[in-house]
């Protein structure tokens, strides 16, 4: 239910069951079968998101009632209001600009990597633009590239060599490139701030897109309230590394504009480390945390929210886990975490903003959890947001 595949699929309203290992696909002959059981190709299914139970046939569905009360007698009583949180990888990921990405990332040099960036410079600066001006007056969290470069990549088949084709190089070529970017364990490899420390063109392109299309919006009138997230970040020195950065580029946008904004730059905090340095981080000039629970998961109990569903289930069903810690936050564990960075960040500056983004920003427990600890606010996919308000309500009533 919490892998990578699962969670992506609910922030954009799709029920999803991962990881049906007794499901077995029978690609030519255009069927899959599960024991006895064989399902053909343009055959009813019914799929169950909250359990993972997958049925045959065309089962009646209604929409929930509780969500439509929540979504409309809730959000009619009181207005809401929202803090947008812009995930840069999804961006780059439609239409053209997939074909810029991937230009970007078979370049031989740096000139390669800034010719391609140029490409998607414009295109990013419109999708700022719309956020800030649907967000007019209200704070826009925007985090920079995170995932490894090989996920914009195909595997081999006929995407592959249309891509080849494409990018004036031979199929053998990408393949090379391709293997190159392999990496044994991704999730901890060359992605979030690393990206952006080994290729800064990529780091001020984003930040340039963000400040170019927040100045044409002040110029309209609009009020903008750019908040620029570091993600992934271990140290002090990645953290300032990357924020030098994103100064620099907005202080060369706004005296080409003749236009300045406010800002702010901080960090996602998904490690151990950068929990137990948290002062370090702000010392370093972070002027907010998101705490990334679905990673500080992983990293803090040593499990993949890809592969832990194989057997978190069990632990669960013998009482080892009390739940699966992907879907309730460990307010032992990961929670004494958050609970050490936020008296600590907040002890190195007063007032640090601090809230969390991932999935636990959806649970109610988790978010009953956070209200203790006095974070200012949860994240989650927007179809969650009627819980999580309800959710926040609660914690902060009880």
């Amino acid at each position: 239910m919490t892998s990578h595949a699962a969670v992506v699929a609910r922030g954009m309203g799709k029920c999803a069951v991962v990881g049906c290992a007794a499901i077995e696909v029978d690609v030519p002959e255009r069927h899959f079968t599960v024991g006895e059981t064989i399902v053909h190709e343009g055959d009813w299914i019914t799929i169950d998101g909250a359990t993972g139970h997958v049925y045959v046939g065309d089962i009646p569905t209604q929409p929930s009632e509780v969500m439509r009360v929540m979504l409309g007698e809730l959000n009619a009583a009181e207005a809401p209001v929202y803090q947008a949180y812009a995930d840069i990888q999804h961006m780059f990921f439609e239409g053209e600009r997939i074909n810029s990405m991937r230009e970007m990332i078979v370049a031989n040099d740096e000139q390669g990597r800034r010719r391609a960036l140029s490409k998607l410079l414009p295109m990013q600066r419109e999708d700022f633009e719309g956020i800030f001006e649907a967000m007019d007056g209200l704070p826009v969290t925007i985090r920079l590239l995170d995932p490894p470069l090989h996920e914009f990549l195909p595997h081999g088949g006929e995407e592959a060599k249309l891509l080849a084709r494409q990018l004036h190089i031979t199929k053998g070529q990408l393949a090379r490139i391709v293997e190159s970017l392999r990496e044994s364990n991704p999730m901890l490899g060359h992605r979030g701030c690393r990206l952006g420390i080994t290729y800064p063109e990529i780091t001020e392109m984003q930040a340039r897109a963000i400040f170019e299309a927040a100045t044409r919006c002040a110029r309209k009138g609009i009020a903008v309230l750019p908040e620029v997230m570091i993600p992934l970040v271990a140290t002090h020195a990645e953290f300032t590394n990357q924020k030098t950065i994103v100064e620099r580029v907005a202080a060369a946008v706004f005296a080409e504009a003749g236009v300045t904004v406010p800002y702010l730059v901080g960090t996602m905090i998904e490690l151990p480390r950068a929990a137990l340095t948290a002062a370090e981080i702000v010392g370093a000039g972070a002027q907010f945390f998101s705490f990334g629970t679905n990673d500080l998961t992983q990293t803090t109990l040593g499990l993949s929210r890809d592969d832990a569903g194989r057997f978190v289930p069990y632990y669960v069903e013998k009482g080892i886990f009390p739940t699966d810690p992907f879907q309730v936050l460990d307010q032992t564990g990961v929670g004494k975490l958050i609970t050490m960075a936020v008296t600590d960040g907040r002890g190195a500056q007063a007032g640090l903003k601090v809230g969390i983004c991932g999935e636990h920003g959806g649970e109610p427990r988790s978010i009953g959890f956070c209200h203790k600890q006095g974070l200012d606010y949860v994240s989650c996919s927007p179809f969650r947001v009627p819980i999580a308000r309800l959710a926040a309500a609660h914690a902060a009533l009880s």
